[in-house]
Parts: structure tokens; C-alpha cells; sequence
């Protein structure tokens, strides 16, 4: 495990930026930077697009490891280049950026108020195939909807579950059970989502270390016991629909949680911006969160 880069997201100030929007949502990605559905006649197009995008926010300036920790790519991205460098060994070798993979295959269909992950019958491979493009970690999602007890100890158990075979790949896992922030009973998914992250956590020896991605909760530092866990080398917090500015000002308040936004860094980022206006926004956007983060 490179050391360097342990140090880096255990300690540095700063935050982790969200570049994995696959298949499912990359249209909407698109959209968002003003290309609409029509401008693409495939899937390969559509992640030609895609990668030209996050190539242009990745070689910004703007982009750098001083105010960002590390980047979660999407695998297409993995096996890309950016300006003649793999994409992992472009964001640490020459932006100090810690690379990270989402590995799931997207969400089953709800079932006991929740979302588990699909199956991942071939994760074993695409570990192998991670640490040979030198990505440091992974990251992968499931969605808490309602507070049931069963489905959401379901959830996080999978989690923790994959979790150890992501660990004992020689990789650290960014476990991420999102509760939905429309849920109707958000505090009770959080209340329920807390204890059994704890239980979990208890499985794990002293030599493993995870990261956490959570929705910002409705009460102000309530993961604080989850920031001081020895366990847990970062609680970050995802924006989950909402908008920059309720996203960041929700982190500020909550002390020793670090941003890993994907809409919230891009929001208002398009194609046509000039390079000059599209870096300025994006730095603006980048310096916001990254003061947020530092709270």
C-alpha cells in the first residue's frame, strides 16, 4: 500500500471529488454540461463525451492535490488516458490526486425499504486489474429509503461484506450505504445506519482501515463518533441532490467530515464556458467545498 498516499487522505485537508458517473448516469451528466441526449448515437460516444468531460475538469488548473484528496473514476475512465498518462497514474503522479474506482454494478430493484447492490461476479478481476492501473481504493453504493431495521442491517452488511474482499486485495474500500435524503424518515435510517456501521466495524482488525461515504445527516455531527474511530481513515459526506451551497453549508456544521461531491462540484460547469470562465467557476466551486471540508 503506498504510504504516501495513506498519509494523504488520513491527514491532509481537503476533499475527495465524485468523477463515476457510469452508464446510467452519464446521460444526465451530459445534460447537466449542456450536451443534450441527441448529440450521441451510442454508449461509445456517449463515454467519449463523458471522458472529455471529466478530462477537462481533471487537467484543470484549477484541479489539484492541494485542496483535493483524491478522485473516484468509473472504469470506463480507468482505462482511459489523460494527456498521454493512464487516468490513475495522471491524477497522482502528476496532480497529487489519490485514485479511487467505483466498483459496483448499480442498484436492484427496492426490497425491504432498501437498494442493495447487484451482483459483482467479476470484482475479483477488476481489483486484480485496479492495482495494476495504481488506483488506491474503490468505492461502491447502496440506498437506505425507508428506516426497516432488517434492510437496512442488509445493506451494510453487503457492504462490509465486499468490503473485506476489497481489503484483503490489498485495496481500501470507500463503503457507501446513501440514505436517500427525501426519505420521510431520514433521522431513523441515520439512527438504525449508525448502529449497524458500529457492530460492523467490530470485524474489522486493527491492521484495516475503511472509508466511510455518508449522507450529511439531519443532526449536526452525529457520525463524530465514526470521524474518531482509528478504524476509519475518513467520513466523507455526498451530496445527494443537494445543491452546492445547502451542501456545503450542511458540512460545515458537521466538524471532521470531508466532501465527496459529484453534482455539487460540476454544478454549473458547461461546454460552452470558454476555458478561462470554466476554470474560474470550477476553482470557485472547488475552493467552496474544499473550506467547507475544512471546518
Amino acid at each position: 500500500m503506498n504510504t504516501e498516499q495513506l498519509s494523504k487522505i488520513r491527514n491532509d485537508d481537503g476533499f475527495i471529488a465524485a468523477l463515476d458517473q457510469s452508464g446510467g448516469s452519464s446521460p444526465k451528466a451530459l445534460m447537466n454540461y449542456g450536451i443534450n441526449n441527441d448529440a450521441y448515437a451510442s454508449d461509445e460516444e456517449m463515454f467519449d463525451l463523458i471522458h472529455q468531460m471529466r478530462t477537462r475538469i481533471m487537467a484543470s488548473k484549477s484541479f489539484n492535490g492541494d485542496r483535493i484528496l483524491g478522485a473516484i473514476l468509473f472504469e470506463n475512465t480507468m482505462d482511459r488516458q489523460v494527456l498521454g498518462q493512464s487516468t490513475a497514474s495522471y491524477l497522482w503522479e502528476s496532480k497529487g490526486v489519490v485514485p479511487f474506482l467505483k466498483v459496483d454494478k448499480g442498484l436492484a430493484d427496492e426490497d425491504n425499504g432498501v437498494q442493495l447492490m447487484k451482483p459483482m461476479p467479476e470484482l475479483q478481476k477488476l481489483l486484480e486489474r485496479a492495482k495494476e492501473n495504481e488506483i488506491y481504493g474503490t468505492k461502491m453504493r447502496s440506498v437506505i429509503k425507508t428506516a426497516k431495521e432488517s434492510g437496512i442491517n442488509a445493506i451494510v452488511n453487503q457492504q462490509f461484506e465486499i468490503g473485506k474482499q476489497i481489503l484483503d486485495t490489498g485495496l481500501v474500500p470507500i463503503i457507501e450505504p446513501e440514505v436517500d435524503i427525501h426519505s420521510p424518515d431520514k433521522s431513523k435510517c441515520e439512527d438504525l445506519l449508525l448502529a449497524a456501521i458500529e457492530e460492523n466495524l467490530t470485524n474489522l482488525d486493527e491492521s484495516q482501515s475503511i472509508i466511510l461515504k455518508l449522507t450529511l445527516p439531519d443532526e449536526d455531527n452525529f457520525f463524530s463518533g465514526l470521524v474518531r474511530d482509528q478504524r476509519v481513515l475518513r467520513v466523507v459526506a455526498l451530496s445527494g441532490g443537494y445543491t452546492r451551497l445547502e451542501s456545503n453549508d450542511r458540512l460545515g456544521r458537521n466538524n471532521g467530515m470531508v466532501a465527496s461531491f459529484s453534482r455539487a462540484l460540476t454544478e454549473g460547469l458547461s461546454v460552452d464556458q470558454s476555458d478561462e470562465e470554466f476554470d474560474e467557476l470550477l476553482d470557485s466551486s472547488i475552493q467552496s467545498i474544499f473550506d467547507a471540508s475544512s471546518s
